[in-house]
C-alpha cells in the first residue's frame, strides 16, 4: 500500500506528533501607514508529559 492511499485517523496523527513534540512559531507585526508599531515573535513547544518527561511546573497541588 502506498503512502498516498494510506488513511490515518486524526487522533493517531496527533498522538505521533505529541510523542515527539511539535514546535510552532510565528511573527506578528502591527503597523499603521507602513510604520511598524509592535512586533511579537511567538514560539511554542507542544509535547506530551509522562513519567519520563515530567511537567516543568512540578507536582499539582
Amino acid at each position: 500500500m502506498s503512502v498516498e492511499q494510506r488513511r490515518v485517523a486524526l487522533v493517531d496523527l496527533l498522538d505521533r506528533l505529541l510523542a515527539g513534540g511539535v514546535v510552532i512559531g510565528g511573527d506578528l507585526t502591527l503597523s499603521i501607514a507602513d510604520v511598524d508599531l509592535v512586533r511579537v515573535d511567538l514560539k511554542a513547544l507542544i509535547s506530551s508529559v509522562s513519567a519520563e518527561v515530567p511537567s516543568p511546573w512540578g507536582r499539582p497541588l
